[in-house]
């Protein structure tokens, strides 16, 4: 009865983690304990100076992350008193890796190993394994995650108009807000909010 426990119990959290992954990474703070998941992330380096990033899952486009950064940076801006923000030092890191995905398995199971009884006695059943028995071939993909990031500084009164680093916050913020995907369930991670405005 314990082991039927554990075993419905780690199907379960296969496919939490599964679902977790069939969507774009949503504008959310990076959480420690998840970082595969993405979301945003923001250092303080001086007054008026910090550098923010924001990394995707393999669903989340490079334009979708670089989006985002700019509205964590407008964020971060109104939160703190200032009115425009400047990205210096930009860049948009992109990492590649090569999936190897089996192919339909030829019997009616998923697990990855198991044994049967037949005519000979027990056998074991590997899908990794050539054989009758075992997965023929496997389909080779490309997986990109993106993540982007950027120094942020902090400015206030009118932007530079001489200056295409340079962005109002607040235009920002409502021009990009209803592209915005938040997640579903509406959590705010605490300890990870802007920083309240300097006291005058």
């Amino acid at each position: 009865m314990r082991l039927k426990t554990l075993a419905l119990a780690a199907g379960l959290a296969l496919a939490a983690g599964l679902s977790a992954c069939t969507t774009a990474t949503p504008y959310q703070p990076l959480l420690t304990e998840s970082p595969g998941l993405g979301g945003y992330s923001d250092v303080r380096i001086e007054p008026g100076r910090y550098r923010v990033s924001f990394s995707g899952n393999s669903l989340t486009s490079r334009e979708t992350v670089e989006l985002y950064l700019a509205y964590r940076a407008a964020e971060l801006a109104l939160a703190n008193g200032y009115d425009t923000f400047t990205l210096v030092s930009r860049d948009t890191d992109r990492k590649t890796t090569l999936r190897m995905d089996p192919g339909p398995a030829p019997l009616p199971y998923w697990n990855p190993y198991w044994r049967y009884y037949g005519p000979y006695g027990w056998r074991t059943y590997d899908p990794w394994m050539e054989g009758p028995y075992g997965r023929q071939s496997l389909e080779a993909s490309t997986v990109e995650k993106f993540t982007a990031s950027a120094e942020v500084i902090l400015g206030r009164g009118p932007k530079r108009a001489d200056d295409p680093q340079a962005f109002d916050a607040r235009a920002v913020v409502e021009n990009l807000g209803p592209r915005i995907q938040r997640p579903e369930d509406g959590r705010v991670q605490p300890g990870v909010s802007p920083s309240p405005a300097p006291k005058s």
